[in-house]
């Protein structure tokens, strides 16, 4: 009956001076980040005013709660736990029990416009992807800072961008360290120059339309237009290159000239097996002759040649 009652009260808004007591020293950390800033310093409107209950949520039953337990000598861990403490805050930690809907939901009642807006369809939402697991809200910025978008717009990690995504994406871990890579462990790229990680409309939550689109935002040169068009290329870079890394040159998914062969079989050509007349043209790659394989406007282009 004692928790009902307590599950029947209304927590209401004390302010964020409340806290205080316990928490000076997360208030000074938090103080010195973007969102700090924002909220105790800078506020905008009626949510942000209420500073740690912004987040948190209302405080009226839980302060009372925890100040009775620790008074009966409870440390903070186990006063935070049981009712009526519990239900009336979200707070965040690993261990609350608190499902991603619950915790997420502060976070939505701001984050929810620009490359937020498709959150609540996204893969990694789905798959009950936290906000925190990947943010930190309470501590300062650090210098996993690297790229130019996070430097213009400080999203608060505690480590490198890609550090983050590659402990769920473990087998992207293993790409970006073969020795075909993308710039990714070098920290002149990161994993949001290609994905939106807050979802998108597009596959893979890419951040164009295609896989080429995003590809020719740096490849520019192989976008075209061409008079002589190789139809592969054009259908997706992804026929012959593994974007996250690869054992083969030039991120290739099978080294040349065995990737040329997977679709022109047939080819009775000086560097096919058996119909070579020296050894020294046998293996060689295909693109020592057809260099242009991306798409071509020279003369001979019909077949890629220089």
């Amino acid at each position: 009956m004692a928790s009902q009652s307590h599950a029947a009260q209304v927590a209401n808004y004390v302010g964020s001076q409340a806290c205080m007591g316990c928490h000076q020293a997360s208030a000074h950390d938090f103080g010195a980040t973007m969102m700090g800033n924002i909220l105790i310093k800078h506020p905008r409107d009626d949510i942000e005013k209420r500073g740690c209950e912004s987040c948190h949520g209302p405080g009226s039953l839980y302060v009372p709660a925890m100040a009775k337990a620790m008074g009966e000598g409870k440390k903070p861990d186990e006063a935070m736990r049981g009712p009526p403490a519990e239900p009336s805050l979200t707070t965040f930690r690993p261990d609350s029990g608190e499902s991603a809907k619950q915790t997420n939901a502060p976070c939505l009642m701001c984050h929810e416009r620009g490359d937020q807006a498709f959150w609540r369809a996204s893969t990694h939402a789905f798959r009950g992807v936290k906000c925190v697991d990947c943010h930190e809200i309470m501590r300062p910025s650090s210098d996993f800072q690297l790229a130019a978008q996070f430097r213009a717009n400080p999203i608060i990690y505690t480590r490198p961008q890609t550090q983050v995504c590659i402990r769920c994406h473990l087998d992207k871990a293993n790409q970006i360290n073969m020795p075909s890579h993308m710039p990714l462990r070098e920290g002149l790229m990161v994993c949001t120059d290609c994905h939106n990680p807050h979802g998108g409309p597009y596959q893979y939550q890419l951040v164009q339309p295609t896989v080429n689109q995003v590809c020719y935002f740096c490849h520019a040169e192989k976008r075209g237009p061409f008079l002589w068009i190789h139809p592969p290329v054009l259908q997706n870079c992804d026929n012959c290159h593994d974007p996250h890394g690869s054992t083969n040159q030039f991120l290739l998914k099978v080294s040349a000239p065995r990737l040329c062969q997977q679709c022109h079989v047939a080819m009775r050509h000086p560097g096919s097996p058996g119909a070579a007349g020296s050894v020294f043209v046998f293996g060689h790659s295909c693109t020592n002759c057809h260099a242009n394989i991306h798409g071509s406007n020279s003369p001979g282009g019909l077949y890629f040649t220089r």
